[in-house]
C-alpha cells in the first residue's frame, strides 16, 4: 500500500475576488494568493492505494490540487463568508465527506487542515466523526543521560557525549493530540483551556529545568526523549480528561531530526 500526501495552498482574501477563475499565478506560495489581510490554508490531503500501471502514479497531483480547488476551497471561502467556520472542526467533517470519492482508485486516508503554524485540524476514515486537534508548545530543558547500574566507560560507551556529567540542554518542541467528535458547536475544547492544562501540568514544571535533578519523575528513569515522552502523556492524560478532552498522543521533538511519539491508546 502506497500513501501519497499533497500539500495544497491557498488564501481566502477579505474582499472576494475572481482567482480561481484563471490559471495558477504562484502555487508555491498558494493559489489562490493572499493578497492582503485574510485567511491563509495549506491543507495535506493524503491519499493511499496501488499505483496506477499506465502511469507508476497513485494520484497525480494536479488532479489532487484540481479536486481541492473545485470542491474544499469554495467551501471553506463559503463558511468564513457566512461565519459558520467556528472552530474549523465541523468544516473538517465536511470536507472529508466532498473529498471522499474524488479520486478513483485511492483512497482518502487522511486530511489535515492546519489552522496556524502550531495547531491542526486532522481526519481519518476510520475515526470520523472524531477528529484530531493538535496543538505545539515549546520547553526548554538540561539533561544527562546516565544509567548508575553501569560502569562509567559503559555509559560514555553508550550515551557518548550525552553522557557529559554537567549535563547538556535542548529546546524541545510538544505537539499534544486530542482526538473526539465535536460538541455542537464544533469544540473538542476550549483552546484556552487546552492550553491552560498542558502549561500547568508540563510546561511549568519542565522549562528552565534539570529533568535529572528537579523531577521527581526522572529519578529512577534515564531522560531519553522516548521516556520524556512517556511521562508527558501520563501528566496530561488524567488532566484532560478531567476537562472533557481524549489524549492522543504526544509528540515530543529533541532536535529537528530527533522526535519521539507516544500513545497508550490501542487504536
Amino acid at each position: 500500500m502506497f500513501r501519497l500526501t499533497r500539500e495544497v495552498r491557498f488564501a481566502v482574501n477579505r474582499d472576494p475576488d475572481q482567482q480561481l477563475r484563471g490559471e495558477p499565478t504562484n502555487s508555491f506560495g498558494g493559489y489562490p494568493s493572499l493578497t492582503g489581510l485574510g485567511h491563509y490554508f495549506a491543507m495535506r490531503v493524503t491519499v493511499a492505494g496501488p499505483l496506477h500501471a499506465d502511469s507508476g502514479y497513485l494520484q497525480n497531483i494536479k488532479a489532487i490540487d484540481h479536486a481541492v480547488r473545485k470542491l474544499a476551497i469554495p467551501l471553506v471561502e463559503k463558511r468564513i463568508r457566512d461565519g459558520s467556520f467556528g472552530s474549523g472542526t465541523l468544516v473538517l467533517g465536511e470536507l472529508f465527506a466532498l473529498l471522499r470519492d474524488a479520486w478513483p482508485g485511492s483512497q482518502l486516508a487522511e486530511l489535515d487542515l492546519p489552522l496556524s503554524p502550531f495547531l491542526s485540524l486532522t481526519a481519518c476514515p476510520r475515526e470520523l466523526p472524531m477528529i484530531r486537534l493538535s496543538q505545539k508548545f515549546e520547553f526548554s530543558a538540561t539533561h544527562r543521560l546516565h544509567n548508575p547500574a553501569l560502569t562509567d566507560d559503559e555509559n560514555i560507551r553508550l550515551f557518548g557525549k550525552c553522557n557529559n556529567a554537567h549535563g547538556h540542554g535542548h529546546n524541545y518542541e510538544l505537539q499534544v493530540t486530542l482526538v473526539g467528535q465535536p460538541d455542537n458547536n464544533g469544540l473538542l475544547i476550549e483552546i484556552p483551556q487546552f492550553e491552560r492544562v498542558v502549561r500547568t501540568a508540563v510546561i511549568d514544571r519542565f522549562d528552565h529545568r534539570n529533568l535529572n535533578v528537579e523531577l521527581p519523575e526522572f529519578r529512577e528513569q534515564i531522560p531519553t526523549v522516548e521516556n520524556i515522552a512517556r511521562v508527558i502523556y501520563r501528566l496530561l492524560d488524567r488532566q484532560l480528561a478531567e476537562a472533557g478532552a481524549t489524549l492522543a498522543s504526544v509528540t515530543l521533538w529533541e532536535t529537528p531530526k530527533t522526535f519521539c511519539q507516544y500513545t497508550e491508546r490501542g487504536d
